[in-house]
């Protein structure tokens, strides 16, 4: 095994060997067959069919899940999907979708969907993805997505796959028995995924002509509203981001993790799936619906010391809510580290988990764009506070001045310093599907402009300090603002909306919404059913919330304002609304405190958003600041106290 990393002195040391001959593999169909010639018998992924104590468990070795995907290569590349081709998949994290996903950009380039959006905007993606296959879960009374492709059907959608729950692919052969879900599938046109597989070879019998630079998939981002956008992945960016993350996570062949993100976010596919992968670790997939499964979660430390976890892998949200499950008497002396991500992590709450649990927190950052990371924080070194850990080997991550609000990388910022974060190497993306999106996010010389704001210090850590762009990041979903503005000013009340983050300890951030009324709106409700802005704004959340997407991306809180702050050249200053969010968010969160008054002001440090607490007089000012920051522990924000004679 490569030892793992200590230091940037590690990685530098590395980088002083040609690419070549670290990485050996080109692909991602390369790097599934070097783990099988290493550990073919051992467990690749084991599936749990419910969340309770004794559910029973699926496993799949390296063996298997290799042929499977070889198997659905050749049946895609069978129904004509050639390497500019797309398989869509709308499936959970289950081995089917695995054989679906790796097997796809073998034949042509693999498409995950998240299962949640509206079919109106699947049916997008799909058109726009040029999608010839979609293999999803058949008909299921736990998570249904069949309906939704019912009416894709409808929508001219063809070649179906359906992945029947329950039905062992391994064991399977071509005489087997369709059953009756497969003969309502058979009826209407639609084969049994696991059916199709076994009547293909367990070899490729095509030249796929795998190379680095070869795009593999296309995955949706940029909010899980509005118009499609793809970022593409090569082999090489996914192959990159796999090789290198187990040795910053301390991950082999004897790790065990519970990976319980979907395959359509990048987290689940790449930052704890294909790098278990890399090196012949086990997953352990909790059920269809994942960590919303109650069960799972209530059973969460007895399956670690049935399966010997030694990895957990979760949002900042994740983290919370484990430290609120009891352990009883569940053996969890294997588990070694918690990993995190896609959204904040407030220092607080990895300082209580770490507390609560003797488990050391890891914090991760990534992005779609860079096949799922950017930086992660090291197990064999102390966690830096608020450090979202090391830059990717043969990569570099700085933070670079603002001029004019776009980066400007002649002036890279000195150590400390904040500015936008911006990223080249191997695993950033060549661009979107539609290459006039790249404008403002990839540049023609291959850096990628993440969006953020932050700094690298001295050391080489990375820290993120607040945002540059307009997305909200709602636990691990990204939710474009813009999709969601516009669903408000189709209201024939609404004059103007700006959509912002407002800060939450379970989420990391809530869409919230600030419109301005037509005139005559007042005046109406005024002569009608009264003049409150609070009714009057409730009214139009409910008349607009069907015309968005999906349910994470309604606003949690809707305020009438008499206008918007704006820019000299006429734009929405957001950062002044974030501001007012902040204010209301922690002034609702500290309105309990009875021992004094504590009132809330945002700052905007050259756009480093923080909050300052003036509280007045009080007879015992240190127990005050503890227990405002027990409230507010969980809230990755940055505040400060002020005392108030």
């Amino acid at each position: 095994m490569n030892h793992p990393f200590a230091s940037i002195d590690d990685i530098r040391a590395l980088e002083a060997q040609p690419y070549d001959a670290v990485v050996p593999v080109t692909s991602t169909y390369a790097l599934l067959e070097r783990s099988t010639r290493l550990w073919g018998t051992r467990p690749a992924l084991t599936f749990l069919e419910s969340g309770e104590r004794d559910a029973p468990a699926r496993t799949v070795d390296y063996a298997t899940l290799l042929a499977n995907v070889r198997r659905a290569a050749n049946l895609f590349r069978s129904l004509g999907v050639g390497p500019d081709d797309a398989v869509a998949i709308l499936a959970p994290n289950l081995p089917e979708a695995h054989y679906a996903l790796w097997g796809a950009e073998i034949a042509g380039r693999a498409c995950p969907i998240n299962n949640q959006l509206n079919v109106e905007h699947i049916a997008a993606l799909l058109k726009a993805a040029n999608a010839k296959v979609l293999v999803a879960l058949g008909p299921n009374a736990e998570l249904d997505i069949w309906s939704k492709v019912l009416a894709l059907q409808a929508s001219g959608v063809t070649q179906v796959l359906q992945i029947e729950a329950g039905l062992d692919s391994v064991a399977m052969n071509t005489g087997g028995s369709i059953g009756s879900a497969g003969a309502a599938a058979a009826d209407s046109n639609v084969q049994i995924f696991q059916h199709a597989l076994a009547g293909q070879p367990d070899q490729l019998t095509f030249d796929p002509a795998l190379t680095r630079d070869r795009i593999a998939a296309c995955y949706h981002t940029g909010g899980t509203t509005g118009a499609p956008k793809f970022a593409l992945h090569t082999h090489g960016n996914q192959v990159h981001t796999s090789w290198f993350a187990p040795r910053y996570y301390g991950f082999d062949e004897h790790t065990v993790e519970i990976n319980g993100f979907p395959l359509f976010h990048v987290a689940g596919a790449f930052v704890y799936g294909l790098s278990c992968l890399a090196v012949g670790a086990q997953q352990i997939l909790p059920t269809l619906t994942g960590m919303r499964n109650a069960a799972f979660v209530r059973n969460y430390w007895h399956h670690c010391g049935r399966f010997g976890v030694t990895a957990l892998a979760g949002v900042p949200t994740v983290l919370a809510a484990l430290m609120n499950v009891p352990r009883g008497n569940a053996n969890t002396a294997t588990v070694r580290i918690a990993l995190t991500g896609g959204s904040p992590l407030p220092t607080e709450l990895a300082d209580q988990f770490e507390a609560h649990t003797g488990l050391p927190v890891r914090n991760i950052l990534g992005m779609t764009e860079s096949a799922g990371l950017l930086s992660i924080g090291l197990l064999h070194a102390p966690r830096v506070a608020g450090s979202t850990g090391l830059r990717l080997p043969y990569s570099q991550v700085k933070a670079v001045r603002m001029n004019a609000g776009e980066p400007d990388f002649s002036h890279t910022c000195a150590p400390g310093e904040t500015g936008i974060i911006v990223a080249c190497g191997p695993h950033v993306s060549p661009g979107y599907t539609d290459a006039r999106r790249n404008a403002g996010m990839f540049t023609a010389d291959g850096w990628l402009i993440s969006g953020d704001l932050g700094h690298v210090d001295a050391a080489g850590n990375i820290f993120i300090t607040g945002r540059a762009k307009d997305v909200i990041i709602r636990g691990a979903h990204n939710i474009d603002p813009g999709m969601v503005e516009e669903a408000f000013l189709a209201h024939p009340d609404v004059s103007m909306c700006a959509v912002v983050g407002e800060p939450d300890a379970y989420a990391g951030e809530l869409p919230v919404a600030f419109i301005t009324l037509k005139p005559g709106v007042m005046a109406g409700a005024a002569a009608g059913a009264g003049a409150d802005l609070d009714s009057i704004a409730n009214a139009i959340l409910v008349a607009i919330a069907p015309r968005i997407a999906e349910r994470p991306a309604v606003p949690k809180r809707v305020t009438v304002i008499d206008a918007m702050p704006m820019t000299a050249i006429g734009k929405i200053h957001k950062p002044t609304l974030r501001l007012r969010a902040i204010e209301t968010k922690l002034g609702e969160m500290l309105a309990a405190l009875t021992s004094a008054i504590v009132t809330v002001q945002g700052r905007d440090d050259g756009g480093v958003l923080s909050a300052v607490l003036h509280v007045a007089s009080a007879e015992n000012q240190s127990k005050l600041e503890d227990d405002v920051r027990k409230i507010l522990g969980g809230i990755a924000l940055h505040y400060t106290f002020e005392r108030e004679s």
